[in-house]
């Protein structure tokens, strides 16, 4: 248990009410989640103060801001009170404090970036499981104790909801910890209170500015990552992936603070501008099944050496996924790796729900479920797409919306990019959340109409290229489906892993995998009917 005077020190808050003697067990955001001796974090909502709620909580104490104790002082039952400025910049220590900072217990391991944290994820934690490490893992798939699913519902869990799972994860065994961490973590404080021994960043492209005014904001609050000190200490060892300008930038900001990891998946030789260790891809063949065999070269330490691996996933962003991955690995670990590392050979097994996820119901043509949700994934997904096709006169077709209350100017830039790429695009509905579903379609209709009338002007003999609003989703990859002929390709894009469509507050069923695999089915079905249907009237 720890005392209220305790935490009181930690954040320099003001104690109120009656808290001499009071101590707690645990912490929690939610006024619902708050244990009988536990500590209540009440943030201002944006309609209503969260310390509203606290009367009717099961809690010990309030950690709150002067305006939530002023809600508090005027209840019928007077609760003791920490009174901070900024809730949320406290409540990670506070909340460490009240767990016993489990993270000091573990190797952790922080990826931010806009696309590719999942998966890099994936790959960190079966590579750590396969050489016999105890591992956890928190993302936007959920959470895992050594590969045993724990619900969760953010990407990065609020700081309570954090370290309860942290603690839970030290109790268990757990020796290491991956840990996707987000924009919104990063500026909102959920990771406060946790010192990152190895940090990541994969890339970064338009998405969230429907949170932050601008890509610079956005580029920021990313970089907090390998700026803010925790528990007295910088980050540890920073792994960059630099293919572009924000990457450089990044590479620049973090090795202000940590040893640093340059990678570049293009290839090259960037020893001198890097100034470090430089990780880079040398050669890449993709198979027709889509695995990948890679070559890395590895300069600027002890003395030069390669690297030879293969992963099991199409794409060649995932060639950088899987970059990211092995840095991330060999400096949690601090072994060197070689070839026939059981940390390396794992990742030709990993697999990752909805990223780039093959669907076979026996169809002659090639259909997938991704996750892009955004300019740049549905770019990469489309690109690896072409170049992962045998066929130079294959078709792509893809499944396509937007989510609603989130970044508006993204949609139009996707519908674009969709035409530009794709021989086909089935406008319909994602997760409209409180939207008008219409209005978003509308909006990414008209940018793959743009799209469309560019292609055109500058490939006036590339052939018709449709595109249609179909709103209902799976009527939309049903329509995909029946479009594809022998040797296409259909993807249905967006929504990935989901087990569900949120519409106006709703939650409906739906996953893209299920209704893919129907679609494919019911094709397949057809055509072994028609099939015998002309046998019979040959005999």
């Amino acid at each position: 248990m720890t005392s209220l005077k305790q935490l009181a020190e930690i954040c320099g808050g003001t104690l109120t009410g009656p808290w001499e003697g009071v101590e707690v067990t645990s912490a929690a955001i939610g006024s619902n989640d708050v244990q009988p001796d536990g500590l209540f974090c009440a943030v201002p909502g944006s309609k209503v103060h969260g310390a509203t709620f606290a009367a009717d909580s099961k809690a010990a104490a309030v950690l709150t801001d002067a305006a939530g104790q002023r809600i508090i002082d005027d209840a019928p039952t007077p609760l003791p009170c920490i009174v901070v400025d900024d809730v949320r910049e406290w409540m990670g220590a506070v909340s460490a404090e009240v767990y016993g900072h489990p993270a000091r217990q573990l190797k952790t391991i922080g990826i931010t970036g806009t696309s590719g944290k999942t998966t890099t994820s994936y790959l960190v934690e079966k590579a750590l499981l396969d050489s016999g490490l105890q591992v956890g893992l928190i993302g936007t798939t959920g959470t895992r104790i050594n590969g045993q699913p724990i619900p969760t519902s953010l990407t990065t869990p609020e700081a309570p909801t954090l370290q309860a799972l942290l603690a839970r994860m030290v109790a268990e065994g757990a020796t290491h910890l991956v840990m996707e961490v987000s924009s919104h973590a990063l500026q909102l404080g959920r990771v406060r209170g946790v010192h990152f021994d190895v940090v990541a960043f994969t890339n970064l492209s338009q998405d969230h500015l429907d949170f932050h005014p601008t890509m610079e904001d956005y580029f920021q609050a990313k970089a907090l990552l390998f700026e803010r000190v925790e528990d007295g200490r910088v980050p540890g060892t920073a792994v960059i992936c630099c293919e572009d300008e924000w990457g450089e930038r990044m590479r620049a900001i973090a090795a202000k603070h940590s040893p640093t990891v340059a990678l570049y998946p293009q290839g090259g030789d960037h020893t001198t501008e890097a100034g470090g260790p430089v990780w880079s891809i040398a050669s890449a063949e993709v198979t027709p099944s889509g695995r990948q065999h890679i070559r890395l070269d590895i300069a600027g330490g002890a003395e030069p050496r390669e690297l030879d691996y293969s992963i099991g996933m199409a794409g060649s962003f995932n060639q950088a996924n899987s970059l990211v991955a092995l840095a991330c690995i060999e400096a949690a670990t601090g072994d060197a790796l070689t070839s026939d590392s059981a940390a390396v050979q794992a990742l030709q097994d990993v697999q990752v729900p909805g990223r780039m996820q093959l669907v076979e119901e026996g169809q002659d043509f090639l259909a997938m479920v991704d996750y892009a949700h955004k300019p740049g994934a549905v770019q990469a997904v489309l690109g690896s797409l072409h170049d992962y096709l045998p066929d130079p006169e294959a078709r792509i077709g893809i499944v396509l919306g937007a989510g609603g209350n989130r970044d508006h100017d993204k949609r139009a830039i996707m519908g674009r990019i969709a035409a530009e790429l794709a021989d086909a695009v089935f406008v319909t509905d994602d997760n409209p959340r409180d939207e008008e579903p219409s209005a978003i379609r509308e909006a990414i209709y008209a940018g793959a109409r743009e799209g469309v009338q560019k292609k055109e002007q500058e490939q006036p003999t590339n052939g018709e290229t449709v595109c249609e609003i179909v709103p209902d989703r799976a009527e939309a990859i049903a329509a995909a489906v029946a479009w594809a002929r022998p040797g296409d390709a259909v993807v249905v894009a967006g929504k990935g892993h989901e087990k569900g469509q949120l519409v106006a507050g709703t939650m409906h069923p739906f996953d893209d995998v299920e209704e893919l695999a129907a679609a494919l089915q019911n094709r397949v079905r057809q055509e072994r009917e028609a099939d015998n249907g002309e046998g019979r009237q040959k005999r």
